[in-house]
């Protein structure tokens, strides 16, 4: 007798179906079933949002503990590194949006957003799981902990510490392989039903689907430039590198999350021949301070809100914002809108207050599409770890 042979979907698969079925359930079951889903996603985002501090905390420090000489040179290469391209990103976003939406925005377009807000479920009920430190938090104390670990070890010291902190990494990736990972198409499932019945994104999407084009497109684009950059530096296949990515591209799509698409990115990062060390390392941290396609997707809804009111909507306006936001930023991984939250006490220096119908209208249009910006972020951040593993290797660690 022949064996059945056992269909194995892979994470891809599965976030595809999870969104689809989330699109179908959301549309044509019940509210209170769609509730369930809902509940659930609460409460593993929830966990999520515990689990990630802690697990940058675990890749970061011993990241950082492992990489040793030139250590503090690579975290300050790599920050500098994410910024320049977050803010060539909001620039290039304004030169899009500049160039390209005065010729299809109407004035009705805003009253449109505005009556298809607010219908989405809520959850059975709460299950609250306070995290031991925020994300900044935890990102500062990686990085003072394995400076300080990497300085003990040179001198002799520190092996206890290090120890400590390389069977913690253990831990955190055992459960990032048996709990996070696994239930992540769920979680997708519940956030895509929850959409879906409130008919917000189609709503949105309908109004704006010419506007989501351009954005969408400039958020390929760029990242396809930056691994083109990287494959260039390193003599590697830009088109491998690119297959290898569409793993975690899609995973941030459906978490919207970049901090909770870190481990299937250090396994894409893996896949590209980056060192353990420096993957490790990079990934994390570009998760909390590299920000794209956020910047792409903020940009090009500020100038969208400010053309639509007809407010200045200048570069000498709008780049002060991008500089600003690049660094405020840093608090925004962890959560689907993290990114729009951080931009909400800037939004004055552009002219929207932050409690005014135009506020309301920006976060509507950056939520839509919110997951893609996220995946434009993380896609990245692994252009960045393949250049920053040979720059670590040629002129860091040589020195």
């Amino acid at each position: 007798m022949s064996e059945k042979k056992k269909i194995h979907l892979g994470l891809i698969s599965r976030i595809i179906i999870a969104i689809i079925l989330g699109i179908i359930v959301g549309k044509y079951l019940p509210a209170g079933l769609i509730r369930v889903a809902v509940t659930f996603s609460s409460i593993f985002g929830n966990f999520l949002s515990f689990v990630i501090p802690l697990m940058i905390i675990a890749f970061v420090t011993k990241g950082i503990a492992d990489l040793g000489e030139g250590a503090g040179k690579l975290l300050l290469i790599t920050v500098a590194i994410a910024y320049i391209s977050t803010f060539i990103a909001g620039s290039l976003s304004y030169l899009m949006a500049h160039s390209v939406y005065p010729h299809f925005l109407t004035d009705d377009m805003a009253k449109n957003i505005q009556s298809a807000q607010g219908n989405e479920l809520a959850t059975y009920f709460e299950v609250p799981i306070t995290p031991f430190f925020d994300v900044t938090g935890a990102i500062v104390f990686a990085f003072m902990l394995g400076l300080a670990i990497s300085w003990m070890r040179k001198k002799g010291k520190g092996e206890y510490i290090y120890g400590v902190i390389s069977e913690f990494n253990e831990i955190i990736t055992k459960v990032l392989s048996v709990a996070i990972v696994p239930l992540l198409p769920l979680f997708i499932f519940g956030n895509f039903a929850n959409m879906s019945y409130s008919g917000s994104v189609f709503a949105v999407l309908s109004v704006f689907w010419r506007i989501f084009i351009c954005i969408i497109a400039l958020h390929l684009i760029y990242v396809t430039i930056m691994f083109l950059i990287s494959a260039s530096y390193t003599k590697k296949n830009p088109v491998e590198l690119i297959k290898n990515q569409v793993r975690g591209y899609m995973t941030a799509v459906g978490t919207q999350s970049s901090a909770a698409t870190i481990p299937v990115n250090i396994e894409c990062a893996q896949k590209d021949g980056v060192s353990k060390g420096i993957r490790e390392f990079v990934v994390p941290l570009c998760a909390t301070v590299h920000m794209p396609g956020s910047m792409i997707t903020i940009t090009s809804c500020a100038y969208t809100v400010l053309l639509m009111y007809g407010l200045p909507h200048g570069y000498g306006i709008i780049a002060p914002f991008i500089l600003t936001l690049g660094v405020a930023m840093v608090a925004a991984p962890g959560a689907p809108g993290g990114a729009i939250m951080s931009a909400l006490p800037f939004l004055p220096m552009i002219g929207i207050g932050t409690e005014s119908s135009m506020a309301t209208l920006m976060i509507s249009l950056y939520l839509t599409q919110d997951s893609f910006g996220t995946a434009a972020n993380v896609s990245g951040d692994n252009a960045i770890s393949v250049a920053m593993d040979k720059i670590y290797s040629k002129y860091i660690l040589k020195k």
